[in-house]
């Protein structure tokens, strides 16, 4: 009778031990894999990410499938090679500025630009251009300017009041790569900023 019970008893933990198992390969998510490799510090793209099965595993924070459009646009930390899973230890900053965008600082003095301007604020950027004889025109946009400023649109990154140290307030903006040469080339009193939202708008 001892042996009968004790071979019953065995039966059951091994019933119970595949049963544990099975559940434990069934428990599997769609996670994000790398499709190729990515070079440190490089962006990542929707081409460099795959989904795939893995086991849940608590101990292991993996990146889920549906977060792939948070992932993109992010860099790599370290070289990535295909096959690796995605954690968030292994991603960076989003890449800045995005693609199509540039940064670019002005120098503005006051009544260049509306008071209480701060980051995150949209504005139309309006850039006077030089006049025939070399002289900068007027930033204005009055008929008498002899010029039409041309009109651009930019978000605020930073407003540092401190300035260039000669009275002016220094405006970080981020614009169209296009729009980039445009601002580059005004000269100085031919930038002046409307703001068209506010902060986070």
């Amino acid at each position: 009778m001892p042996f009968v019970a004790l071979g019953g008893l065995l039966v059951i933990v091994c019933v119970l031990a595949y049963a544990y198992g099975a559940a434990q390969l069934g428990d599997r998510v769609q996670v994000l894999a790398v499709a190729r490799s990515v070079a440190v510090g490089q962006a990542i793209t929707a081409v460099d990410l795959k989904q795939v099965s893995a086991a849940r595993d608590a101990g292991v924070r993996l990146v889920p499938a549906a977060q792939a459009s948070k992932v993109v646009g992010r860099t790599a930390v370290v070289p990535l090679v295909a096959g690796t899973l995605l954690t968030p230890e292994l991603l960076g900053d989003a890449a800045f500025p995005p693609g199509g965008q540039v940064t670019a600082s002005v120098a503005l003095k006051p009544g260049q630009y509306p008071q209480g301007l701060a980051a995150g604020a949209r504005v139309t950027v309006y850039v006077t251009s030089k006049a025939e004889d070399g002289a900068p025109a007027p930033a204005a946009t009055s008929a008498a300017s002899g010029s039409t400023p041309a009109r651009l649109s930019a978000v605020v990154l930073g407003v540092d009041l401190a300035g260039d140290g000669q009275g002016a307030t220094v405006v970080t903006l981020l614009l169209p790569a296009s729009d980039g040469p445009l601002l580059a080339a005004a000269s100085s009193g031919g930038v002046v900023l409307m703001q068209t939202a506010p902060q986070g708008s």
